[in-house]
């Protein structure tokens, strides 16, 4: 008997005439499937948190996280990784994505090695994984080779290993000591998981990454006080940031910006203390996070 397919692979009884419809209609029907699928994700809150504190706690002794995912999960993976840096500020390899075939296969779908698990394998393997390490699989369907060859030897290595998935019955479970489902039910195109599934995946990597974060004092208030300002757009955004967190005029916090050496929490720190910019970078390298700083200098965080 062959396997059941799982349900991002049924058909979805909403939408068996969509292809009868105006445009209007087809566009009402695709997202009241989105919402459906953020709902999923909602859903599953609970075990997503248990992830993030699980992974700040190898965070704060060091470690990294790894995504690993090919097609539309794959490439969901390699955007959240990439934003993390410019957001927050971190390292470049405090999170680093995976992809089934490499760069290439990220624009040429007809490289894409999903069904390679030796190719996972060997790229966890590659990766330099240790027991401070987060080995995050991201596959749809639960069952892609590359995300269980890559989360086994993840594993092997002593990783801790999370899987994202949206089939609840996913073979590749076995595989992981966190599991997180958001349950997306069936496609508006049978098996495009592009669609449902991958708003639900999105939804839960934004999640995961930004409240890990969070947790780990990146930020300030509802604030992006890592942001690297890499252009003037951002530049911008950085001084209207200090202006909004502190209250005080633009030229001052430009001003204070600039003495920073462009760093937002060392000149937010300072303009919410007094402090001079040596003591407010004393104070986050002993206390990361702003809010931190400035309690340990005896100021007041809004």
């Amino acid at each position: 008997m062959p396997e059941p397919a799982p349900p991002t692979e049924r058909r979805n009884p909403r939408t068996t005439g969509i292809d009868t419809l105006e445009p209007e209609a087809v566009l009402r029907l695709l997202l009241d499937e989105d919402a459906r699928a953020v709902e999923a994700a909602r859903a599953a809150i609970g075990p997503l948190a248990r992830a993030v504190e699980e992974t700040h706690l190898r965070l704060t002794r060091g470690g990294d996280v790894h995504y690993f995912g090919a097609g539309a999960s794959g490439r969901l993976a390699v955007l959240d990784a990439t934003e993390i840096t410019p957001t927050f500020g971190v390292a470049r390899d405090l999170f680093t994505a995976h992809f089934a075939g490499g760069p290439g296969a990220l624009t040429d779908p007809s490289v894409d090695r999903e069904d390679a698990a030796e190719l996972g394998a060997a790229d966890a393997a590659g990766a330099g994984l240790g027991q401070n390490s987060v080995a995050v699989g991201i596959t749809a369907s639960g069952t892609t080779p590359y995300v269980a060859g890559a989360l086994r030897a993840a594993r092997a290595a002593g990783a801790l290993t999370v899987l994202i998935t949206c089939a609840p019955g996913a073979p590749l479970r076995e595989s992981a000591d966190l599991l997180v489902v958001a349950d997306t039910g069936a496609e508006a195109l049978t098996g495009s998981t592009r669609l449902k599934a991958g708003t639900a995946t999105k939804v839960l990597l934004n999640a995961f990454s930004t409240a890990l974060m969070i947790r780990a004092g990146r930020t300030y208030s509802n604030l992006m006080a890592g942001l690297v300002a890499t252009n003037a757009k951002l530049e911008t955004r950085a001084v209207n940031l200090l202006v909004e967190a502190t209250g005080e005029d633009a030229e001052v916090c430009q001003a204070a910006l600039a003495e920073a050496g462009g760093r937002i929490p060392e000149a937010l720190v300072r303009l919410l203390t007094g402090c001079p910019p040596d003591q407010a970078r004393a104070a986050l390298a002993a206390h990361p996070g702003v809010r931190a700083a400035v309690a340990a200098l005896g100021g007041h965080a809004g």
